[in-house]
């Protein structure tokens, strides 16, 4: 009787065990940082924590720092931040950045520096994405915009190095007077 009470809990032991297991993998994973397309938020060689499943519950928000499938070559994962939302007009020129003519004041970016001037319309199920190392970030300026589809979920935490333990802002007060579904009206405004 005994011996198959102690069997029966290692086999409930190690069922709880590959269950919570393959629930962690569901939801969370690990995401190394390479590259300098970040800095100053996120310095090459980090290792950041990414939840999975929490764009099941919401979609992606301005500020929002996400992991996605590079739109030129889907086997290569890139990190940056939603900068537009779908609907969104977003305006950059040679030092700013305007979403719906609501000029952004960003103080997670290294420089604000873009040889890249352009409107961009953002279309359903689309996110505009830019590197906060605006000089060097290979980003929506380039190939356009992210496919929902493509986002594998949000950069939360970075956990290594652990001197560089910390979460990572969204910097919501940045976009809290841009108005969802104001979007201005540009000419010459490029679909993404």
């Amino acid at each position: 009787m005994k011996r198959s009470h102690l069997a029966r809990e290692v086999i409930e032991t190690v069922l709880l065990t590959l269950l919570i297991f393959f629930v962690i993998r569901f939801v969370i994973q690990s995401y190394h940082v390479e590259g300098v397309s970040m800095v100053p938020s996120l310095q090459n060689d980090e290792y950041v924590l990414v939840n999975k499943a929490i764009y099941l519950l919401h979609p992606p928000e301005r500020g929002d720092v996400i992991v996605f499938h590079n739109p030129t070559n889907t086997s290569v994962d890139f990190i940056k931040r939603v900068i537009g939302v779908p609907g969104d007009t977003v305006q950059v020129d040679a030092n700013h950045i305007s979403i719906n003519g609501v000029q952004l004041d960003e103080p997670y970016i290294s420089s604000p520096a873009t040889q890249v001037t352009n409107t961009w319309k953002i279309s359903p199920g689309k996110y505009f994405v830019l590197g906060d190392n605006r000089p060097v970030s290979d980003d929506s300026r380039y190939w356009g915009c992210v496919p929902q589809s493509y986002i594998v979920g949000q950069a939360v935490a970075v956990y290594w190095p652990t001197k560089s333990w910390e979460f990572i802002s969204t910097y919501s007060s940045v976009y809290a007077h841009v108005k969802t579904g104001q979007a201005t009206t540009t000419s010459g405004a490029q679909s993404c």
